[in-house]
């Protein structure tokens, strides 16, 4: 889905003249936002929305801290897609299995240490544990993304693209 229609999708649900009002905002900019922009036709009726500016600003900085700020804010955390080597990925479904579950054990470990000690999670602790949380979200991605492009499958040297 292309950045303009998400913001249309999203603006639909409250309706284009809210959302510019509660933004502070006219509302042909907001529609300008919802309709395609093209940078080669000056034209072209579309606008560069915020999604494509914060695309700009990951590509630009390589620096995915905005997107997860902004995940944040929406009650989420952002967790990104694996680089999964090409051809030379030759890995064993119940080793990567077995990883997923060590790294889950050394998370319940680290919380289970984080509360015997003074029966309370302090704030360090919290953020080894986010720390191991993230790793494992990433551990079991990069798992789900082998499956999906048939890592583990019995003709493994034919992978499909997700």
């Amino acid at each position: 889905m292309e950045s303009y229609e998400v913001l249309r999708q999203a603006a639909d649900g409250i309706g284009v003249k809210a959302l510019a009002a509660e933004l502070r905002l006219s509302s042909a900019m907001v529609y300008k936002w919802c309709q395609e922009s093209n940078r080669d036709d000056p034209d072209a009726s579309g606008a560069r929305n915020p999604l494509d500016r914060l695309a700009d600003i990951v590509r630009v900085t390589g620096s995915t801290d905005v997107v997860n700020w902004l995940c944040h804010q929406a009650g989420g955390f952002f967790v990104e897609n694996p680089d999964l080597p090409g051809e030379s990925l030759n890995l064993e479904m119940l080793t990567e299995t077995q990883k997923l579950v060590e790294e889950f054990s050394r998370l319940l470990s680290t919380v289970t240490r984080s509360i015997e000690d003074d029966g309370f999670i302090e704030k360090d602790e919290s953020k080894h544990i986010r720390q191991s949380w993230e790793q494992l979200k990433s551990s079991a991605e990069k798992f789900s993304v082998a499956c999906e492009q048939g890592v583990y499958s019995a003709n493994s040297n034919s992978r499909q693209e997700p």
